[in-house]
C-alpha cells in the first residue's frame, strides 16, 4: 500500500510521529538507521529535528530521506510503542 506522509513531528528517542494521507498516525523509530550512511549525521539532535515533508515523504537538512512505503510498513500505530 502506498500512502503519502502528510505531517511529521520529531519525538524524543529518535522517533518520528508520522501522519499519512489516510489520517493514520504512526510512530517510526529511527534508532536502527543511525549507524548507516548519511543517517549517522542524524545523531545530531538539531539535525534530526530539522525533519520536514518533502513531496510525499520526509527529508532532513542534510538531504537524507526515507521511502514512504517503508515508513508506513516499519512503523507502529500511535499509542503502541515497541
Amino acid at each position: 500500500m502506498y500512502l503519502s506522509v502528510k505531517e511529521v513531528k520529531p519525538l524524543d528517542g529518535y522517533k518520528l510521529l508520522l501522519t499519512f494521507e489516510n489520517g493514520e498516525e504512526r510512530i517510526f523509530d529511527m534508532k536502527p538507521y543511525l549507524e548507516k550512511g548519511i543517517f549517522k549525521e542524524l545523531k545530531d539532535k538539531s539535525l534530526f529535528n530539522s525533519v520536514k515533508i518533502s513531496y510525499d515523504s520526509i527529508e532532513w537538512e542534510n538531504e537524507a530521506d526515507m521511502d514512504p512505503e517503508m515508513l508506513y510498513e516499519d512503523s507502529v500505530p500511535y499509542g503502541i510503542i515497541k
